[in-house]
Parts: C-alpha cells; sequence; structure tokens
C-alpha cells in the first residue's frame, strides 16, 4: 500500500511522521538508534570490538610497518619498560609503573618525549634540573604529557593499581627489543 498524498511512492511505513519522515526504513532513522544512516550495529561497541585486530604478543616490532591497537597493549603490558616498536626516527614503549613507585628522574639531552596515560592516576614533575623541578601536574586516564628535550622529568604512580602508561620517543631513547621487567632492571640496564 502506497501513501498517495506524498510525492514519491515509496512505501506508507516509510513516510509516516512516526519514523522521521524519511524515505527508509524506520530501524535507520530512528533516534534510539542515533539518527545514523546504518544499521544500529555499525555503532554499537559489540561491533567495533569485532574490527579490532587481536592482541599480538609484547615485543619491539620496528622498523617493519606495524599496526597494534596501543590501548589494548598499554593495558596488558605488565613489565616497567618493553619496547613495542623501534625505528630510525622513532620509539614505542609500554610501561607498567607500581603502587607508590615512579620512572625515575630523567633527562634526555637531545629528544622530545610524549606520554599518554591508559590507566591509573599520577603526577608529573618536570624542570631544567633535577633539583628545580617547578611544573607539576596531576594526571589520569587519557592525559598526555608533552616532554621537551633537555627537560628533567618524572611521573609518580600515586594511585592505587599500577599506572598503564606509552611513552613516544623521537629519536630513540632505548635499544632495540628492551625488555625491563622491573624498574630495578632498568636502571641496572642504564649503568652499563
Amino acid at each position: 500500500m502506497y501513501n498517495s498524498h506524498k510525492l514519491f511512492p515509496f512505501p506508507y511505513w516509510s513516510n509516516t511522521q512516526m519514523y522521521n519522515m524519511y524515505p527508509y526504513p524506520f530501524w535507520i532513522n530512528s533516534q534510539m538508534y542515533n539518527m545514523y544512516p546504518y544499521h544500529f550495529a555499525v555503532n554499537s561497541q559489540m561491533y567495533k570490538s569485532s574490527l579490532n585486530i587481536p592482541f599480538t604478543r609484547l615485543k619491539d616490532y620496528g622498523p617493519d610497518p606495524f599496526v597494534v591497537n596501543i590501548d589494548d597493549a598499554t593495558e596488558k603490558n605488565n613489565t616497567f619498560r618493553t619496547a613495542l616498536w623501534t625505528g630510525n626516527n622513532l620509539q614505542v614503549t609500554v610501561m607498567s609503573i607500581d603502587v607508590g613507585d615512579d620512572i625515575g628522574l630523567e633527562v634526555h639531552p637531545t629528544g622530545d618525549q610524549f606520554i599518554r596515560i591508559e590507566e591509573g592516576q599520577g603526577i608529573v614533575k618536570m624542570g631544567d634540573s633535577e633539583d628545580n623541578l617547578n611544573f607539576q601536574r596531576k594526571i589520569y586516564d587519557d592525559y598526555a604529557i608533552m616532554i621537551p628535550a633537555g627537560k628533567w622529568h618524572n611521573i609518580i604512580n600515586t594511585g592505587n593499581k599500577p599506572l598503564k602508561l606509552y611513552a613516544i620517543y623521537a629519536p630513540p631513547e632505548h635499544p632495540r627489543n628492551t625488555v625491563h621487567k622491573t624498574k630495578a632492571d632498568a636502571e641496572s640496564a642504564e649503568h652499563n
């Protein structure tokens, strides 16, 4: 049955006000499905998770082309530091800082650093010298930190669970295939 008073000869059910007066089936345009012109599954969490690339083993995949769900890799990492990708000009590491612990006061004289917090909370401190960390901010899930070359810095876990983050160094800071299971391992490697 067609709706004779409409300009276009669409079926009656596609032209009613109940379905937003669009010439499409009701399930495409209803507010219940966010008014997107696709079936509701396109925007559902279930559908998005089915598109994710399966989690890969944490290791250094550089310098080959590589794609990873960085949130997933960061949250599943339980080592103090693991290099996930090392190229000629960039390095990505994932880190897990224990409750009450920190990264350790450090400076990278020739390279900038980007850090993103995926899980947990803490404090970042930065400054021009190791005894003058005059920049201090609280950090939480989804916060990003930009550290200029030559700035002393430290990140301290002030939460009640491990602080999960990933760091991008440009240029690379650690040797390819770096894995430091604990902070003590990292400190030992830096002194050798």
